[in-house]
């Protein structure tokens, strides 16, 4: 017997889950840390010294499907990468800011080009470059392994871990907190359908 949706909960709440329901119903963009966010944290290095990142499959699917019900998703990261630019062109994401130590200051850049209000962000943090803008946005949300700061200021976490599909769980979470994770899983599952 398939278990019903609305007893799916991917997150785990640090607030009322009535408050961080309401919250994730009014985002529009979510902002994703990289390092220990779409990855694990690790970081590898090439014997010519270049970075060697590895992202979930899990975690691109779900960032396809809040693309597809008009959710925008943007990644703001304290390192440059040719991976992640690779990574995010695959995705279909342009708003990207690679190298940028203060992502507040990265963030506010991206709202005077966006039409976004701080309200209808969600960010998805792991560390202390990540407080400032998780103290100001609509639903602030770590990984369970973040810094403990970072869950103090957090709504809720993540079940799995970064880069094992913790950007997943975010994206199914806003899914049915939006009442579209249907119209999302319907061109996978509804028989005729063309992908």
């Amino acid at each position: 017997m398939m278990q019903s949706i609305e007893n799916f909960e991917p997150l785990r709440f640090y607030q009322p889950p009535a408050l961080v329901k309401q919250a994730a119903a009014s985002i529009r963009l979510l902002l994703l840390d990289v390092d220990g966010v779409l990855t694990d944290g690790q970081l590898y290095f090439g014997e010519h010294g270049e970075f060697i990142k590895a992202f979930n499959t899990l975690d691109g699917q779900g960032i396809k499907s809040l693309q597809q019900q008009g959710i925008g998703v943007g990644i703001i990261s304290g390192r440059k990468s040719a991976a992640l630019s690779m990574r995010a062109q695959a995705l279909g994401i342009t708003l990207i800011a690679q190298g940028r130590e203060d992502k507040f200051q990265a963030m506010q850049e991206i709202l005077t080009e966006h039409q976004y209000q701080l309200h209808e962000i969600a960010y998805l943090g792991d560390d202390l470059p990540d407080l400032l803008v998780m103290r100001h946005i609509g639903l602030p949300v770590a990984v369970p392994d973040a810094h403990y700061e970072v869950h103090r200021h957090a709504y809720a976490s993540t079940t799995r871990r970064g880069g094992q599909g913790a950007v997943r769980d975010l994206c199914d979470f806003l899914l049915i907190s939006q009442q579209c994770y249907q119209s999302a899983l319907s061109a996978y599952v509804d028989e005729g359908s063309t992908r």
